[in-house]
């Protein structure tokens, strides 16, 4: 299919957890565009369903359906400068606003959708928001969600074939090889780890989380190797 697909949409479910999960709506595609769900409690005066939050999604025929099984979307999330995605068309959809950190410029001239901004947690929820990169040079704006189990990760790092060096479980994004965010991530410890591109980490998360920050500028050899191996050979 190439590095991004398109056409019709064929939807993929990943990373299926107590409280969460994910899709890939062109599955074939060489950049793995992963979307996620997770979840906070509902409003108990509401009723007991759970809130739902969208993370940079790419729509796909059955993703309401996905949606309804873990409660009522409650707002979608822009974790990424350029990870407008379908944002707002889910949004729209479900008549909620796009959720966008204060700090992140450049994302709301693009959503044609209601956008609400956050600071330290997103909305009134316990979501911690990590901010992982914000630079002019090259532009990169991307935050991290942290709910005490679920680290959710955008760009920085993924388990795409071109994140990743040999038998990484998770690889450092390539422009970010050398000079990985290692310090934003020291004091967080995941159960599980959801990226961006690719399927998620859920067996010694942290672990995999620290090993491929630490050992990211010794593997960029060899991820780069690889990364051009995929280019050569059309993803």
């Amino acid at each position: 299919m190439g590095i991004k697909g398109s056409g019709d949409p064929t939807l993929t479910e990943i990373d299926r957890y107590d409280g969460g999960v994910g899709w890939i709506a062109y599955p074939d595609e060489g950049m793995e565009r992963a979307s996620h769900a997770i979840t906070t409690p509902g409003d108990a005066a509401g009723g007991a369903e759970a809130d739902v939050w969208v993370l940079d999604p790419v729509d796909a025929p059955g993703v309401d359906d996905l949606l309804a099984e873990l409660g009522t979307v409650a707002g979608v999330v822009c974790c990424l400068e350029r990870h407008q995605r379908d944002s707002d068309t889910i949004a729209n959809r479900h008549n909620v606003a796009v959720h966008v950190p204060t700090w992140m410029d450049g994302v709301e001239s693009d959503l044609d959708a209601p956008v609400e901004r956050f600071q330290k947690t997103v909305a009134n929820t316990d979501i911690r928001s990590i901010r992982v990169l914000n630079r002019d040079v090259p532009p990169w704006q991307e935050a991290g969600l942290f709910d005490g189990e679920t680290l959710y990760v955008a760009e920085s790092v993924g388990t795409a074939d071109y994140f990743r060096a040999g038998d990484e479980a998770l690889g450092v994004h390539p422009m970010l090889r050398l000079f990985p965010p290692r310090q934003v991530f020291d004091d967080v410890r995941p159960e599980r780890v959801i990226v961006g591109h690719g399927e998620g980490v859920h067996d010694k998360a942290a672990r995999a989380l620290r090993e491929a920050l630490a050992s990211s500028r010794r593997k960029a050899p060899q991820a780069y190797a690889g990364a051009l191996k995929s280019i050569l050979t059309g993803w």
